[in-house]
């Protein structure tokens, strides 16, 4: 068996072949199509190809795997703290690849699958989209500031916000530069529709989805997100390798005999995923549950950001649990969650259903004592988890002191 590493750049890529212990050093490929074919036509079906992950390992991958045994990818970060060298060229890098998988130190990623990748690239290019639309707004309000105008009251882009701006004494440049902004915003704006319709229809259709979102702060945005970053749940053994995943665990020093210091989280992971998780988090704190009985006895000792951050780290062990077990959350709200599948439908393009006798599957949400009922249900388990937490009893390491345990 031959392993080959393969030290990937933009435009080509150097290869080394590991062979019964001797390293020979490969040629250069050019990142094209036709070259990386014709490269893995040339490999046997017994060899094994070693890849770090980077920009277009996927489209490596995709094109040399069908000629191979097995590729392998490499974890960039973990395989520069091991291989890390004063002498470093591209043909000791494949090799130093080659090296590390024949003997079994290579730290590997999962290669994720072409349905994951496409959920990828759908998330990506929204988040681009919510970007670029970001930076309008913020060179709108430049403008605005530049000139001394203090904020609109409402909201700026709705009809009248634009009123207003229309009205506002600006020199003729800077108002055609408004102008100009408002309809690439616009543009922006439709583009980002379309996704959010993409995205629809990808969650009527995946039942993982419609099983995050019985979680009240968790729409279909997020658990598309959520599910991209994850692929198959199977490959976390436990929540923790979730967090960790991540980057929500906190960061652990520890060395000779001193305690171990607890810092901040790691932010190493998903970083994407780990925004949406906190963005849900904001939202699970404004609905009742046991969630936000959680968010506000942290909120109540460490403040409002670590708050939003725990809960967080809260609803991606929720998360695991919900994908890995398969059962939706134990403290959904049937009306509400009728409501948010029917809202996907519409946003998908379905046909609306009013003007019939029969009611339509969200109609109970449109009522005010099925919404109170659900309120107040899940109230009784908020306070139930109170009660619960008012009972523990902390008991802090030798040398520290006792803290003041806070509902």
């Amino acid at each position: 068996m031959r392993v080959i590493g393969l030290d990937v750049h933009r435009s080509f890529a150097v290869a080394a072949f590991l062979e019964d212990g001797q390293l020979r050093a490969g040629q250069r490929i050019v990142l094209e199509h036709d070259a990386v074919v014709h490269f893995a036509q040339t490999l046997r079906p017994d060899d094994e190809v070693v890849i770090e992950a980077t920009g277009n390992t996927a489209a490596v991958v995709r094109l040399i795997a069908p000629h191979v045994r097995r590729v392998a990818i490499a974890n960039p970060l973990q395989t520069r703290a091991i291989a890390s060298a004063k002498v470093k060229t591209d043909k000791i890098d494949a090799g130093v690849l080659a090296k590390l998988h024949a003997s079994g130190f290579l730290p590997e990623v999962w290669s994720p699958d072409e349905d994951t990748l496409a959920l990828r690239r759908l998330v990506a290019e929204r988040v681009q989209l919510v970007t670029h639309a970001t930076r309008l707004k913020n060179r709108i309000h430049s403008v605005l500031h530049a000139n001394l105008i203090p904020p609109y009251g409402g909201k700026l882009f709705t009809k009248g916000g634009r009123a207003w701006l229309a009205e506002l004494p600006l020199a003729e440049d800077q108002r055609r530069a408004i102008e100009r902004h408002l309809r690439e915003f616009d543009r922006t704006a439709d583009e980002i529709a379309t996704m959010d319709r993409a995205i629809a229809r990808r969650s009527l259709d995946d039942p993982r989805a419609q099983r995050l979102m019985t979680v009240g702060g968790i729409n279909a945005v997020v658990a598309v997100s959520l599910l991209a970053a994850i692929g198959d749940v199977g490959r976390f053994s436990s929540p923790e390798k979730l967090v960790s995943y991540f980057g929500l665990n906190p960061s652990v020093r520890q060395s000779g005999d001193r305690p171990a210091y607890h810092g901040r989280i790691s932010k190493q992971g998903r970083a994407h995923a780990r925004a949406m998780l906190v963005e849900a988090a904001w939202a699970v704190a404004t609905g009742p549950g046991p969630l936000r009985a959680f968010f506000i006895r942290i909120r109540q000792r460490r403040g409002d950001q670590v708050a939003a951050v725990a809960t967080a780290r809260k609803l991606a062990v929720l998360a695991w649990h919900l994908l890995s077990k398969g059962t939706d959350y134990a403290w959904a709200r049937p009306a509400l969650v009728a409501w948010k599948r029917r809202k996907l439908e519409l946003q998908a393009g379905e046909p609306s259903r009013r003007g019939g006798n029969k009611p339509g599957p969200a109609s109970e949400y449109s009522l005010r004592d099925v919404r109170d009922r659900e309120r107040e249900w899940l109230g009784m388990a908020e306070e139930e988890y109170r009660q619960f937490v008012s009972a523990w009893q902390t008991q802090p390491p030798p040398g520290r002191k006792p803290q003041k345990h806070t509902k």
